[in-house]
């Protein structure tokens, strides 16, 4: 490439000159190519350990004038072609040129305008896509795919210099970090270490310091471990591993791979060495925190953050803190954790203004909501800039609004009032609820009014009057009285102060009038509720009488959820319920519907009506509780495993003993997927789900680590799992809330007593005290840190669960070990996942479900079979293999969806390695028959089976027997393809396989001649790198020859009876064609498809001869009777000619050694007739009524030693794999081979 002309002191200096000229050097780098000696291994881990660019580029040229004593670079290349051809332009085109020149500076400003116009020119034709990554970044990313052999598809994030572990050895070098791969690469002396590793293979990733080792990064997969160490920045480099190895889970867990967000800004001034890509995966990181910090919708991007001080009105005080500014919404953290929390959705904003800037208050911006509360900010770095960007956003924020699936929602809301709650629904009557113009849309739910859509369950089942509560009545309204004086003084609505205070009224507890509009204030539920109305009911209308899995669920889960409450013991509750989960399961599919939403989702109906229901189950299960809901649970194990973790951090002691018994993993799932709902009384766990609200999943692991300390004496005497159960359960049954105004619902969790001793009551309130007294030092971003920890551990355990799951269903039909099943697997499954992100259609990942049993979830494409055919197969081909792929693949993929699973996969591997000689041979014979033979092939089999009367009758059975299989096979697809109730077509396909009967030879089908010649020209190319090739070419021409003469003899025995009568001839052709012709349509038209864009050189032969037939028949519809028509091959020859033929054409193949396709195609057909290959070319020598059977192919195998020793030799796969994993990722550096073969001078 060209360079931008830089100045080079020292030319010599490491380098040899190649060529020369009065005004151009051409060099070598020294040690590249040949030889090199110890000069040559400094130089290259000098080249590796200062990231020297002639790494890439080991040649270069130099630009010089007689007298100076400055070089300039104008050129480099990284093979001795492209220099060469930058120095042929060079000599072509400016040497005469400069000659003319007098004064030598003339000359270098000449040659040096003259490459940046060039290089201007390139620039001007590239492609703008990679501008954003600075020049030094992309020579990285050229080091990195040349030295590990990536395709262009793969991007480089980050790369740092740091020190591999070789045992105790370190090696210093380059990792370099890209979205798939994690790659290290150095070279010391001669010793070369070159690492590459996917994320989705990475098991564990821990920063840690030991030692043996200094601060270093431990990376660990299933196989190895990796120690990384003396970074320039360890916090970095590890923050964005992590990251890495989580989209990594992600794409595992449910398909998504890595997606570069295209609307990142463009930074004001070029950053150096930071790619775009990390610049992206850096905005992520924060807005990740940003939203999950503030509880903000899923689609909320931070624009920008600040620092400020915030005027706080309640103390009178100025908070420091940051300001964080997004497309929808303004928010305010302060520095001390727990002072002032601050949101503003953009949509309330009514002013906002600079105010005058004096010495106690610089700089500030007041912001004023249409409920009348004004925020004043202060000490604003840029507050012109921050009120021009906020105005943008204000001006964006009523136009267009869109729900999850891409709509626009037309039309915005305009109301004064409706974020400071004054008349929130659950207070006051519906008539006048801030949310009536949304719930107007709810009455289309069915004819008559729902009193669901306007108010919670509570309120329409409340069975005692609050004038006979006493006490408690008067309890709730002190409870009321407190939280109406915090609304007076910190706000109230989407705008509050979140404060100390806050927190400490919500552990107090939440009145019951007010629990439904805090818990979507605290939740965040309400933003997205503004933000989309009507979306709820339109839902509710799309959903109704849709049937589904998760529909014919949820009815069955409907009268289990709180039987015990009134509500939910008469229809009202149930529909609520049903519509709720319905409308749910319908906006998130890949969730559906997961057994414990509906306990949470009846306690959310109780309190609020049923849009914000909805909502807060939406904020729940996307945002707050991720991945608990989804068909694995893997959010709920991923936090047992925290949960653990806290438990051998804060309770060593019980932590040995709740591992011995195995507790933990039983006891947490409920706990955490209910919320404690289904195992403490409910008036209690709802004071659980109301802080729970405000503080998230911390505040269950704190009642979760309180609830066994307070049993840690108990649970340390139990003897087994059960009793330690019996103590957990008659705890929590007895946690109580004597506050509730609520009359005591009976609880339906086992009360678990024993004696006559009376269960000890445990007051929730204390509960939970007592959790934050002993428990409440863990910080949200440890949290976060831990969960990432055991989403690695959890979705690998399930990965590997897979696995063995897998395996274990179809080791008994294979003939591989366990082993080599499990190492098959793992190459399959690579195989599918480097599609997902280098291919470029994603079909297969497009296919995976993870609804679907595991056998499925993992299924491969045609083009990945080939690779993995060419790198697995026992009968490599040379350039014949992709063809014999095809045909394999095609046999192998059953219901036709141009995909194969695992078990089609090995079925077709074992064939080859494990079976015994005949079933290889019936493996090879059916490969070269329809379906696996392509349709146009295909069709001279159908016409040839019309010959033989004999076996009419029989193969009009197996047609018609074929045909039903493939109608069913059909049927199968379609039902798994509409109907929304899979497991029905999995059971089909169990029944199928376990009663099908077990193929004999007797079944298959004859060979016609044109696919015979075919067979052969499989067995040319198989046998030709063989160490006895010349024992094996004379062997299958032996055999060839006997089979044709087979052939010819069984067609005479065939046309006899054929000259009866021609009408019941004709009859009996027409039907045959007709039965086997429809089955074979539908393949042939998707065989013809999906053939047509990888046509094989190796398939031009039998193209040619096929067209040529189908032409001929067009021109003779009458030569059926006999085949003895004028182009007939039994008019052309008699019999012994065609024996002295054959004997010749036999010697004459072995002579000719390996041959090519196209030879073996001309051959093999002189070998059955006397005629040119360009007769061959048009079809003339195909003989229609030539058939023979298996049986006869393997009678004429076993009669040749060498082909019978070929067939049975065993291979050991393992050596295969091994030699695949290798292979995986080739080294691209071709040009490499060429640069040191010549050099010229």
């Amino acid at each position: 490439m060209w360079l931008g002309p830089e100045e080079v002191l020292l030319a010599n200096a490491l380098w040899v000159t190649e060529r020369a000229n009065p005004f151009f050097l051409l060099q070598r780098r020294r040690g590249h190519g040949k030889g090199g000696g110890l000069t040559g291994l400094l130089v290259g881990t000098l080249d590796v350990v200062l990231d020297s660019s002639a790494r890439v580029a080991p040649y270069r040229i130099l630009h010089q004038t007689q007298d100076s004593q400055i070089y300039w670079a104008v050129a480099c290349g990284s093979s001795r072609k492209e220099i060469t051809k930058h120095w042929e332009w060079l000599e072509n085109n400016l040497l005469q040129t400069l000659s003319i020149f007098d004064n030598e500076d003339d000359i270098t400003t000449f040659v040096k305008g003259k490459i940046h116009g060039i290089i201007a020119e390139e620039n001007k034709n590239q492609q703008p896509q990679g501008e954003e990554d600075p020049g030094k970044f992309k020579e990285a990313e050229l080091k990195m795919r040349k030295q590990f052999g990536m395709p262009e598809v793969e991007k480089l994030v980050n790369y740092y210099s740091c020190s591999y572990w070789k045992g105790r050895v370190p090696r210093q070098g380059w990792l370099y970090l890209t979205v798939n791969h994690l790659c290290f690469y150095s070279f010391l002396l001669g010793k070369e270490v070159t690492l590459v590793v996917q994320w989705v293979d990475v098991t564990q990733l821990e920063k840690n310091a030991t030692l043996l080792f200094p601060e270093c990064i431990k990376v660990s997969t299933r196989d190895s471990e990796l120690y990384f160490s003396m970074f320039l920045n360890i916090n970095e480099t590890f923050k964005l591993m992590e990251q890495l190895a989580n989209i990594a889970m992600r794409q595992l867990l449910d398909n998504e791979g890595f997606l570069e967000d295209k609307s990142l800004p463009k930074p004001s001034k070029p950053l150096k060495n930071i790619s775009a890509l990390k610049r992206d995966l850096d905005a992520r990181a924060k807005n990740d925190w940003y939203r999950a910090t503030f509880r903000l919708p899923k689609d909320e991007r931070l624009d920008g953050h600040t620092d400020c001080t915030l005027w706080t009105p309640f103390n009178k005080m100025h908070i420091p803190g940051q300001m964080f500014v997004s497309n929808n919404y303004i928010c305010f953290a302060s520095k001390a954790e727990e002072a002032c929390h601050l949101i503003i959705p953009l949509r309330e904003v009514a002013v906002v203004e600079k105010a005058d800037s004096s010495s106690v208050l610089p700089r500030p911006l007041s912001i004023s909501t249409k409920s009348k509360m004004t925020f004043l900010f202060a000490n604003l770095k840029d507050q012109d800039f921050l009120v021009q960007r906020i105005s943008d956003f204000l001006q964006r924020t009523p136009s267009k609004k869109s729900d999850g699936s891409g709509r626009k929602w037309k039309g915005s809301f305009s109301d004064t009032g409706c974020e400071e709650f004054p008349e929130f629904s659950s207070i006051s009557p519906p008539a006048v609820s801030p949310t009536s113009t949304l719930n107007n849309q709810l009455v289309s739910f069915c004819t008559g009014e729902v009193p669901t859509a306007s108010q919670g369950l509570l309120k329409l089942f409340r069975r005692d009057s609050e004038e006979l509560l006493g006490p408690k009545a008067a309890k709730e309204k002190m409870k009321e009285e407190s939280w109406n004086i915090h609304f007076f003084e910190y706000g109230r609505g989407m705008c509050m102060y979140r404060t100390a205070k806050t927190r400490e009224l919500v552990l107090k507890g939440i009145p019951e009038n007010l629990r439904g509009e805090l818990w979507l204030l605290f939740s965040g539920a309400w933003n997205e509720m503004v933000t989309f109305p009507g979306y709820y009911a339109e839902l509710v209308e799309k959903s109704m009488g849709k049937y589904s899995l998760a529909t014919e669920e949820i009815e069955r889960d409907l009268h289990r959820s709180m039987p015990e409450h009134p509500a939910f013991q008469n229809e009202l509750g149930i529909a609520a319920l049903r519509r709720v989960l319905t409308a749910y399961a319908f906006r998130n599919p890949t969730i559906g519907y997961c057994q414990a939403m509906n306990i949470v989702t009846s306690v959310l109906l109780l309190y609020c009506n049923e849009e914000e229901a909805f909502w807060l189950l939406v904020a729940l299960c996307e945002r707050m509780l991720p991945d608990y809901y989804n068909s694995r649970v893997v959010g709920a194990l991923v936090d047992q495993g925290i949960f653990e973790e806290l438990t051998r951090d804060y309770l060593p002691q019980l932590s040995e003993k709740m591992q011995e018994l195995g507790v933990i993993s039983t006891i947490s799932l409920s706990w955490f997927l209910t919320l404690f709902l289904s195992v403490m009384p409910f008036e209690s766990a709802v004071v659980i789900v109301d802080c729970f609200f405000y503080e998230g999943i911390k505040l269950i692991l704190q009642v979760s680590l309180a609830i066994l300390d307070a049993n840690m004496e108990k649970l340390l005497n139990c003897c087994d799992e059960g009793e330690a159960m019996t103590v957990l359960g008659r705890y929590l049954d007895n946690v109580i809330n004597r506050q509730s105004i609520s009359p005591p619902i009976p609880h339906l969790h086992a009360l678990l007593t024993s004696g006559d001793e009376p269960p000890l009551e445990i007051d929730i309130f204390e509960l939970i005290k007592t959790s934050y007294e002993k428990f409440s030092n863990m910080r949200a971003d440890d949290i976060e840190q831990m969960r990432f920890k055991q989403r690695l551990k959890v979705i690998q355990s399930l990965e590997d669960t897979a696995k063995r799951s897998v395996v274990r269903a179809i080791s008994g039909d294979i003939g591989f070990s366990m082993e080599e099943l499990e190492e098959l697997y793992m190459v399959f499954k690579a195989k599918h996942l480097t599609s997902c992100y280098w291919g470029s259609s994603h079909t297969a990942a497009a296919h995976r479900d993870q609804s679907l049993p595991y056998l499925e979830q993992y299924r491969i494409d045609l083009e990945q079979f080939r690779e993995l055919f060419d790198s697995l197969t026992l009968w490599s081909c040379g350039l014949h293999t992709p063809v014999l792929a095809g045909r394999m693949f095609r046999l192998l993929d059953e219901n036709r969806d141009s995909l194969i699973n695992f078990k089609e996969f090995v079925t077709g591997m074992s064939g080859m390695y494990h079976g015994d000689l005949t079933e290889k041979l019936k493996l090879l014979y059916k490969l070269h028959l329809p379906p696996a033979l392509i349709s146009e092939e295909a069709e001279s089999a159908l016409e040839a089976t019309s010959y033989f009367t004999e076996d009419i009758s029989t193969e009009e059975a197996a047609t018609q027997e074929d045909r039903g299989g493939r109608n069913e096979d059909s049927k199968e697809k379609e039902e798994k393809g509409t109907s929304p109730q899979d497991y029905r077509y999995y059971l089909r396909m169990w029944a199928k396989e376990k009663y099908s009967k077990k193929e004999t030879i007797k079944d298959l089908p004859k060979m016609n001649q044109e696919q015979f010649i075919e067979l052969c020209k499989t067995l040319y190319n198989m046998f030709s790198e063989d160490p006895v090739e010349q024992e094996l070419y004379h062997a299958i021409a032996t055999v060839a020859s006997l089979l044709l003469r087979i052939g010819e003899v069984g067609k005479k025995f065939s046309n006899r009876p054929m000259k009866k009568t021609d009408d019941c001839k004709a009859n009996n052709t027409q039907d045959v064609v007709s039965e086997e012709e429809s089955p074979m349509s539908e393949h042939s038209q998707n065989s013809a498809v999906e053939q047509q864009p990888q046509a094989d050189p190796g398939d031009g032969a039998s193209g040619d001869i096929q067209a040529g037939k189908t032409q001929q028949e067009k021109q003779t519809p009458g030569d059926g009777d006999g085949g003895e028509g004028p182009g007939s091959p039994i008019q052309l020859l008699s019999d012994d000619e065609t024996k002295d033929d054959m004997s010749m054409s036999s010697y004459s193949m072995v002579s000719t050694g390996s041959l090519q396709c196209e030879d073996i195609a001309d051959d093999t057909v002189l070998v059955g007739c006397e005629a040119s290959s360009s007769a061959a070319r048009y079809g003339s020598t195909i003989d229609t009524d030539w058939s023979i059977s298996f049986e006869q192919v393997l009678a004429s195998m076993l009669t040749e030693t060498a082909l019978v020793n070929y067939f049975e030799k065993k291979v050991d796969i393992g050596l295969k794999i091994k030699e695949q994993k290798k292979v995986e990722r080739q080294f691209s550096s071709s040009s490499d081979y060429d640069l040191s073969s010549s050099v010229s001078g």
